[in-house]
């Protein structure tokens, strides 16, 4: 499975100045995570020299300690809606040639989309104050999403993220401090515990320990900030498998974890999905990602811009089940998932398919 890029643009505005003395600190004080390369390139040794032994992988670091569960962390949060968004744009410019087409776009133009930061972001500190300022201004709290974990997506259609673990803790300690003191919800890094098979021992203990790293640096940045951690989606990973991966990146310290992000899967699937797995982790709360799942997924479940799929139940905190703190719209409904069944790259905005997913859904 691959991960989707996504990104969207806000309105350049001033630059904060903003210092959470915390997470500085925890930028600067932790170590390298990452396990020493064990590789040798023999072409640069001189002849007869035997290249050192492999180190062990780096252990995992000592955990954040636990959160406890309660509530709902986001009950009765207020969701964002982008009034310049593509679906929005696309819909204006639809209303005198294509009038019953723009209706359709409004409905994708009426829902409330994460925010995702990245590579694309420029300088994350900035890009995040500039979106946490601009949803506060309007009543809103921030639905944001990290993406930008090292090897991401396994080099495949969203591949990508920063070159080493050291940038990635000063990004997303950047990242942090630029939320201090607010109420967000924070989805960190889809698909980065799933997908991890990919990466070899050692760089799966650096994986691990960024997620753990990030997570600590969300808390000490603000206590109201709610964070998710990568949970796959139901016809991935068992749930005890993904419980155990959950389990290692310290889900204990974050809010819980996210399902569905990207993907086509039934709620009502994901919710048994999440209650299996929470039952294996102490409990802990999930978000749904209900951005495509109105009509579930195809019969092999394709996760590639896949035909014939629609708009699902749209962000609220009104859900089905008390484990459920959220149905977000976590994926831009019409932005590509890679460049497959005629779409363009990953991120990039397709009319075409948010149209259909309008027509086809019940909103």
């Amino acid at each position: 499975m691959n991960a989707l890029t996504r990104h969207r643009s806000f309105h350049t505005l001033g630059r904060y100045a903003l210092v959470a003395t915390a997470i500085v600190a925890l930028a600067a004080c932790a170590g390298d995570a990452s396990s020493p390369d064990g590789t040798i390139d023999a072409k640069h040794k001189k002849g007869g020299t035997t290249p050192p032994p492999t180190p062990p992988p780096t252990p995992d670091p000592t955990p954040a300690p636990p959160l406890p569960v309660t509530g709902n962390p986001i009950s009765g949060a207020a969701f964002w809606v982008d009034p310049n968004s593509n679906a929005k744009k696309t819909a204006d410019s639809w209303r005198t040639p294509r009038p019953a087409d723009a209706a359709q776009m409004d409905k994708v133009a009426a829902g409330s989309q994460a925010q995702w930061f990245g590579g694309w972001s420029g300088d994350i500190f900035s890009a995040v104050t500039n979106a946490a300022n601009t949803i506060a201004a309007a009543g809103g709290v921030p639905v944001m999403v990290a993406y930008n974990i090292p090897q991401r997506d396994c080099g495949g259609l969203s591949g990508g993220g920063l070159g080493s673990a050291d940038a990635y803790k000063t990004w997303i300690a950047a990242f942090a401090t630029a939320l201090a003191g607010r109420r967000a919800v924070v989805i960190l890094e889809p698909d980065a515990l799933t997908q991890m098979d990919c990466l070899s021992s050692s760089d799966q203990s650096t994986r691990v320990s960024l997620i753990q790293y990030a997570v600590s640096a969300m808390k000490a940045a603000s206590s109201q900030i709610a964070v998710y951690l990568d949970g796959g989606h139901s016809a991935w990973k068992s749930a005890s498998d993904q419980a155990a991966r959950l389990t290692r990146a310290n889900v204990g310290a974050a809010d819980g974890f996210a399902l569905n992000v990207s993907n086509f899967q039934y709620t009502s699937n994901s919710i048994a999905y999440g209650k299996s797995i929470s039952a294996l982790i102490g409990g802990k709360h999930f978000v749904i990602d209900t951005s495509r799942n109105g009509l579930g997924p195809t019969s092999d479940n394709q996760w590639c811009n896949p035909a014939g799929r629609a708009l699902g139940a749209m962000s609220t905190t009104l859900t089905a089940d008390p484990l459920v703190d959220a149905y977000l719209w976590v994926k831009a409904p019409g932005e590509s998932d890679g460049s497959c069944n005629g779409a363009p790259a990953a991120g990039s905005w397709w009319a075409d398919y948010a149209l259909g997913l309008a027509q086809r859904s019940s909103l």
